[in-house]
């Protein structure tokens, strides 16, 4: 059997179950040059298939594929990846740290350990995303069939960087003198943060229509960040995050606003400014309660998490009330439960409990 300048052949050579065995041979460089050949397969199509690997390689080494440097790759996957444009303008970025080592460099004649030494060169802040980027574009041309494994994963080893320590507030109390500080108008808005774990951009973009106090449920259907208002890209990114009693009258002690939608409005009306809340009150209300190391607005969706923990609600539950995965939450916040497997102990000996109260209501001659 011929296929394009190769051959499928059948060899007198026998496998171990007497049936003919299969090779394939092709010619390099047309008439009169060497045709190597590889046999040994157990079946036409075994060999067929290898054929064809073979040939697709030697097209591309050959072809127009085989002239394709990194930044023309580059171009070409940017123009087709369907983001938001910050986040092409940040792939852009990490991206351009590889075209500088590498730009001008075919495709296919990139190599592991030229990788592996270029992210050793990367400050450490940026190393494991830029690193991620080329291999996001090498997975194209892995599926675009420019090559056949990503040189960019196999033998360079990308761990992620430490994560930044985080900071939850440690106790309800220190929140509540945080909140007296920040006074009427921003200590709710803190307490209620810190009881939904939401993200800040979210709870900046609150509108009163996204409460159910019946249901007790808030919903998270967009963030406002980087001055303007985002929407999730699916309705089913629409989230329900649950409204304990603090957050309940954390709601209660808002003064009434008619002038404006936002539920935490800025002082003028409309989204609050997180950087100059940050700069100027929050800051200074935790110095003045006393709190100490300083913390971020973001550390009280922290202390959602971390108490959330403590209260022994599931990690399952716990992601889908923060928008966040699985692996997310174990990763970032599942060491921060101090007191988790004391928790854990006391669930486990209370239902222990409860099934030995159970074997001795009914064993022990009472009433079954």
């Amino acid at each position: 059997m011929i296929t394009q300048h190769g051959q499928v052949i059948k060899l007198k050579t026998r496998g171990a179950d007497g049936k003919p065995l299969w090779a394939y041979r092709y010619r390099v460089n047309g008439r009169g040059s060497g045709r190597p050949q590889v046999g040994g397969f157990a079946s036409q199509g075994d060999a067929l298939q290898a054929l064809k690997l073979v040939l697709e390689r030697l097209h591309r080494c050959n072809g127009r594929a085989a002239e394709l440097t990194l930044s023309h790759l580059v171009e070409e996957y940017l123009a087709q990846h369907e983001a938001a444009p910050r986040t092409i303008a940040k792939l852009r970025w990490l991206l351009g740290k590889a075209t500088r080592a590498f730009g001008d460099c075919r495709v296919v004649e990139l190599r592991s350990d030229e990788i592996g030494a270029w992210r050793a060169t990367l400050p450490p802040g940026h190393r494991f995303e830029a690193t991620q980027a080329l291999r996001q574009v090498l997975n194209r041309a892995v599926a675009w069939r420019i090559l056949d494994s990503n040189p960019a994963r196999i033998g360079v080893e990308n761990p992620r960087r430490p994560h930044q320590e985080k900071r939850p507030f440690e106790s309800w109390a220190e929140i509540d003198a945080l909140a007296e500080h920040l006074g009427t108008v921003y200590g709710p808005m803190v307490v209620f943060a810190a009881a939904t774990g939401l993200r800040p951009g979210e709870w900046i973009a609150l509108e009163h229509r996204d409460l159910d106090r019946g249901a007790r449920v808030v919903y998270v259907r967009r963030a406002f960040a980087h001055g303007r208002l985002q929407r999730p890209k699916t309705r089913r990114s629409t989230r329900a995050v649950p409204l304990q009693a603090i957050a309940l009258e954390a709601l209660d002690q808002l003064p009434a606003r008619a002038d404006t939608r936002p539920l935490f409005p800025a002082p003028r009306g409309g989204y609050l400014d997180l950087h100059n809340f940050s700069r100027r009150g929050w800051r200074a209300a935790q110095l003045a309660a006393g709190i100490e190391p300083l913390r971020r607005p973001y550390d009280l969706r922290h202390t959602f998490a971390t108490f959330a923990l403590r209260a022994g609600i599931s990690t399952f539950d716990l992601s889908r009330f923060m928008g966040a995965s699985l692996t997310m939450i174990d990763r970032h916040y599942g060491h921060l439960a101090r007191d988790g497997r004391e928790h854990a102990t006391l669930l486990l000996d209370s239902l222990a409990a409860e099934e030995a109260d159970a074997a001795a209501w009914t064993f022990g001659g009472r009433p079954t």
